[in-house]
């Protein structure tokens, strides 16, 4: 029997899971690390954090197996996108690494749009520039930390920093390369164009290969400190979203997935090149090789459900505690007993802006249509659709570009809810699925070493052989109806209330 890992390098942890090439998880293990903020908006990690922890994972893995280190074939590697990773001469961390959701580069940004029109970077990245990918990063470390970006002879991606620990190759992969705004997306290539444009040495950045290629095996320190073999093959890898498609089956034309996290996210596969003019959803390189995806998000999707649990929801803990129950479950159940349209209740679900499609940071959640027959069941279930309302707005936009969804997988805590799988179905029209396999990012990247093992001919066939469906929801008609016209209504609101929005940013207190 062969044997795949699968390692991914989140921000709260990094998790490490042993498959056998049937997908069986065999082995697990995961080790948390923290999140520094030193100012307001910023956060930072330690990568040497993330190496400790894969190690310690990848040799707590090989020893729970009792499997032949003989017979682990290979490593993918998965992880937070954007990261700025910056190593000396000698191969060291020269600064923590600022991560994907830090927002202090604005300026950087402003300063990227004079440099280039927004459509050509549109054209070219497939994105217009923003705060929390990597290009602006650099920027900002060059203007406020010049001593540093002197000092800087390479510049990597938090997982591919891993691959470097791993392998002692300076290399990427397409797909997470895709959110560094540097790399030609339709090219699949670094951009000669964009980088003369920042005047960013190409020598800096890692070979670009495609996400099942090996890029290297393991050093021979690595194989004896975690117990595995120096034959042990890394492939490319791929950032989260994308390892988790083909943790999910969606790596054909037709396929998309919604995750209801923190953040809400819709990701549909596409064999052709296909890029939003208004940059409303990013489009990357995907995993399977020649192939791209899109991918529209929501900012506060499950943040909204928890916010309002924690806030307002004291009860359903209690009764959880005394039931034994989760919390969620109840919530779900009272959702459940509330028509859709929760009696004429709209919620905005924008407690942290919003990405797409309005691209706003200043707008904010609002409850529209409160009367006094609305209960806090009413409230719950009009949160969940407010959510979905947004996730919509996405899965519309995807429509605009020509790509059409007739599967939807359903992952995420959300994805876990029949509820708000309900609503998703209704609403996209199509139907709605989830897969019997639940450790999304980590098989992915092992599907992925699979194919560059030559267990597997392909990333599709693999996908066809490991990943099997758990349970379907199929719209209901008179609920899309019903929608239809809610849905008109929300989006109305953002247009109403965009320029109020702005007035409430620029209050004092």
């Amino acid at each position: 029997m062969n044997y795949l890992i699968g390692v991914d390098v989140g921000t709260s942890a990094t998790k490490t899971v042993l498959f056998d090439e049937n997908g069986t998880v065999v082995a697990s293990a995961s080790r948390e690390y923290p999140l520094y903020q030193p100012e307001n908006g910023w956060a930072e990690q330690k990568p040497e954090d993330w190496r400790d922890a894969v190690l310690a994972t990848l040799k707590a893995v090989a020893e729970q197996s009792g499997v032949p280190a003989e017979e682990i074939k290979g490593i993918g590697i998965s992880g937070q996108m954007h990261g700025l990773v910056m190593l000396d001469e000698e191969g060291e961390v020269i600064r923590p690494s600022i991560i994907w959701c830090d927002q202090r580069t604005g300026r950087e940004v402003e300063d990227m749009l004079e440099i280039m029109p927004r459509e050509r970077w549109i054209e070219i990245t497939a994105n217009p520039p923003l705060t929390g990918w990597t290009a602006a990063k650099i920027l900002w470390v060059r203007k406020h930390e010049p001593e540093n970006y002197q000092r800087c002879r390479h510049i990597l991606l938090p997982k591919d920093y891993i691959r470097y620990v791993l392998t002692g190759d300076f290399a990427t992969e397409v797909s997470d390369a895709s959110g560094m705004q540097l790399l030609d997306v339709p090219g699949r290539c670094w951009s000669e164009e964009v980088l003369h444009a920042l005047d960013i040495d190409e020598s800096l950045l890692g070979t670009v290969y495609e996400s099942c290629q090996v890029t290297g095996t393991l050093l021979k320190t690595v194989a004896d400190q975690t117990g595995l073999t120096a034959d042990v093959k890394v492939v490319g890898g791929a950032g989260d979203n994308a390892a988790a498609a083909v943790g999910t089956g969606i790596v054909r034309d037709g396929t998309a997935f919604t995750t209801i996290g923190t953040s809400g996210v819709v990701f549909a596969h596409s064999s052709k090149v296909s890029i939003d003019p208004k940059g409303r959803v990013h489009t990357c390189c995907c995993a399977v090789p020649g192939a791209w995806h899109i991918m529209g998000v929501t900012q506060g999707a499950g943040l909204s459900l928890k916010w309002f649990k924690d806030q307002f929801c004291q009860d359903y803990v209690e009764e959880a505690g005394t039931r034994g129950k989760d919390v969620y479950d109840l919530i779900n159940e009272d959702a459940a007993g509330i028509a859709p349209g929760s009696d004429r209740l709209i919620y905005l679900p924008y407690l942290m802006g919003e990405r797409t499609p309005h691209l706003d940071p200043d707008c904010r959640g609002v409850f529209f249509g409160l009367s006094a027959i609305h209960t806090k069941k009413h409230m719950l279930r009009a949160v969940m659709e407010g959510v979905s309302y947004s996730l919509c707005d996405c899965n519309e936009i995807l429509k605009e570009m020509g790509v059409e969804v007739t599967q939807m997988m359903a992952c995420g805590g959300g994805g876990k809810s029949p509820v708000w799988r309900q609503m998703l179905a209704d609403l996209y029209q199509c139907t709605v699925k989830t897969v019997r396999q639940d450790e999304g990012p980590a098989l992915g990247v092992a599907i992925l070493a699979g194919v560059g093992c030559g267990i597997y001919p392909d990333v599709e066939t693999a996908c066809s052989r490991l990943i099997s469906e758990k349970s379907s929801t199929d719209p209901v008609k008179n609920n899309a109806e019903v929608y239809a016209d809610y849905h008109r209504l929300y989006q109305h609101l953002y247009g109403s209330l965009k320029g109020d929005f702005k007035t409430l940013a620029g209050l004092k207190g």
